[in-house]
């Protein structure tokens, strides 16, 4: 991670025998971060593989190193949130995907004001997931989280042992790696009554994109041992 930290960049690319990078990508490099002939960028798959390569006069990568691959950390962890209005859904994706969340779903709550459907879904989704294409490129990541969703709570439980976000639940534990957040207007009686267990994530009441953050920094925190349970 310290070679990748580095790095005057990061890009993923489709090919890491032929590194090339998108044309998004190859501006941003040139134009926003200015690169110089030389300047080291890592190329990524987005699938755990990875080189170290040489920035080139016109946007090329030269391949400067070996293929790498890091194994995805265990337990996987996901994070499961119901969208709220404006920007801040691709904010909760960026920190998300900063922390190292695995997994993020959307869910589709009975309570939730925000719902995407059809193509509006389709759109947001996919900027959701330029989103942590971006995040995952400039905190160094070489797993790009998967997104997913909208998903009814129910369908949610069937992908992942979720548990839920609920003030003065038990503390969450990596027995199960996944909790889901509910909307400002929190979890219905039918949405509580589908049984999973319910963590608390504190002694106050978050706001939903505060609340998805400090789910996934607990997890990940408990994962790396940066903190331990009680």
């Amino acid at each position: 991670m310290a070679v990748r930290a580095a790095a005057a960049a990061q890009v993923f690319v489709g090919d890491l025998g032929v590194p090339e990078p998108t044309a998004p990508d190859a501006h941003h490099l040139a134009r926003v971060l200015r690169l110089r002939a030389g300047e080291v960028v890592v190329a990524a798959d987005g699938a755990g593989s990875w080189r170290l390569c040489r920035y080139a006069d016109g946007g090329r990568l030269d391949a400067d190193g070996d293929i790498c691959t890091e194994a995805r950390a265990e337990p996987a962890i996901t994070v499961g949130f119901a969208p709220v209005k404006g920007d801040r859904p691709e904010w909760v994706v960026q920190k998300l995907t900063e922390v190292g969340a695995d997994r993020i779903v959307v869910l589709a709550t009975e309570r939730s004001v925000v719902r995407w459907e059809g193509e509006r879904a389709r759109r947001a989704l996919s900027r959701l997931e330029r989103t942590a294409k971006e995040a995952s490129a400039q905190c160094r990541r070489v797993w790009l989280p998967e997104l997913s969703g909208p998903l009814p709570l129910a369908e949610a439980l069937a992908l992942a042992p979720f548990s839920l976000a609920h003030l003065g639940g038990d503390a969450p534990t990596l027995e199960r790696p996944a909790v889901a957040v509910g909307p400002e207007g929190g979890w219905s009686p039918a949405e509580l009554a589908l049984g999973a267990p319910l963590v608390g994530l504190g002694p106050s009441v978050l706001r939903a994109e505060t609340a998805a953050l400090a789910a996934g920094v607990v997890l990940a925190s408990l994962r790396a041992e940066t903190v331990h349970p009680a």
